[in-house]
């Protein structure tokens, strides 16, 4: 019998109760296949990309766990420790435990580089049942003293395949060592390449295997197209895209770190409101570009791809790829950002001649050849004007409709 309700998982009635607060009725297809066989203490291999439920399909069954077996945690060890790649990541999954275990008593604390270690070290000292931590500032509280993973019972790699992008994989291998043998082991990864594959079959025993929404999935409720232009002409496409009061709220993309600071303070400087995030930027700095970006106070969010890696904002109309990817599975990963909860939404990616390679390749992973829009006026090989100053008009050029996706209302400003 299909499973079309989280009651039917077996879930604790307090677990249960937070989830009907939320609004949660149906599990998702990774719920549904994970959940009872991390009820039963399997390991587990799971490839899913966000946004597909994936931090619920392991939270759920840990925080039932843990609240079964009441056993206290010692002073300075955790019970479950979750590994994550970035900050942002971390404090998403932090935050959904907190939701998900609202009505339990369990302790948590949260690790991570980029602030000062003291409330974190604090939060560890007397032993939590969850511990979400990025590899780095766990090792180093762990080289003090702070912390041990002597006691750790469920241990997640999450996002496995962009850990080991960002060069993660030998503290994994000292996080590793340490923690017992005798444990519940759950690796998540939007791709299972060989290195992931081989990570997998060092430290799971027996897993079960699941994986959803296959990779080209997500697309079909977004509007894309591929806009052909020079490189120098980008900036100048994007003013004109910006014109456009149906882009409400924008994530665009670029390759580098410098890319995302030079673009965010060129539109600053024609009065469109952006932020950017990525790696150099200090923790605050990133959560108070993250949260201009959420409540509408910046319209743009200028992003590389690991800086925005797990973030989930609400009501995104348009993702906008400045910089083509080089790896066609982030190109999914990106303009997956719109079109969440049932919406649609649009991805526009600009090209130039020497990223169609890389559209090409997309092309290929997504099954489906992407429309290419003709009809702006910076058609790669044509001399094109400066920025306007005024690109955050909402009257565009006239008669010039851009893509748009059929949402379900705006979002909140």
């Amino acid at each position: 019998m299909p499973m079309n309700t989280f009651a039917q998982l077996n879930l604790l009635q307090p677990i249960q109760r937070a989830l009907g607060e939320l609004g949660y009725t149906t599990p998702t297809p990774i719920q549904v296949q994970a959940i009872p066989h991390l009820l039963q203490g399997r390991d587990l291999l799971g490839c899913a990309q966000t946004g597909t439920g994936k931090t619920a399909a392991f939270a759920l069954p840990i925080l039932q766990k843990l609240a079964s077996e009441r056993r206290p945690p010692a002073p300075r060890t955790a019970r479950t420790l979750v590994l994550t790649p970035t900050r942002e990541l971390a404090i998403q999954i932090a935050d959904s435990f907190k939701t998900y275990g609202r009505h339990l008593r369990f302790s948590l604390a949260l690790v991570y580089g980029g602030v000062g270690q003291a409330p974190q070290v604090r939060a560890c000292a007397r032993g939590v049942e969850v511990l979400v931590a990025t590899p780095g500032r766990l090792l180093d509280l762990m080289g003090q003293g702070h912390l041990g993973l002597g006691q750790v019972r469920f241990l997640v790699l999450d996002e496995a395949d962009r850990m080991l992008d960002m060069g993660f994989l030998p503290d994994i291998k000292r996080i590793l060592a340490v923690v017992p043998r005798q444990r519940q082991t759950l690796l998540f990864s939007a791709t299972i390449p060989s290195s992931i594959a081989g990570l997998a079959g060092t430290i799971l025993t027996d897993p079960v295997k699941v994986a959803v929404t296959p990779t080209a999935t997500p697309v079909e409720r977004i509007n894309q197209k591929v806009l052909f232009v020079a490189q120098a002409d980008k900036r100048a496409l994007l003013g004109e895209v910006l014109k456009d009061e149906e882009v409400t709220r924008a994530l665009v993309f670029t390759r580098t770190k410098h890319g995302a600071d030079r673009l965010a303070r060129q539109l600053a400087r024609f009065q469109v409101q952006a932020e950017a995030i990525h790696g150099n930027k200090s923790q605050n700095a990133r959560q108070a570009a993250l949260a201009r970006f959420r409540n509408g106070r910046a319209r743009v969010l200028v992003a590389t791809d690991v800086a925005a890696r797990g973030i989930d904002v609400e009501g995104i109309s348009h993702v906008i790829n400045f910089d083509l990817p080089n790896e066609p599975e982030s190109y999914v990963h990106r303009i997956g950002r719109t079109a969440r909860a049932g919406a649609e939404g649009v991805a526009l990616s600009f090209c130039n001649p020497q990223e169609r390679a890389y559209l090409h390749d997309i092309e290929k992973l997504i099954r489906r050849t992407v429309p290419v829009m003709d009809d702006h006026p910076f058609r790669a090989g044509e001399k094109t004007p400066a920025l306007p100053r005024q690109v955050s008009s909402p009257a565009g050029r006239a008669g010039k409709t851009w893509p748009r996706g059929r949402r379900r209302g705006r979002p909140a400003a």
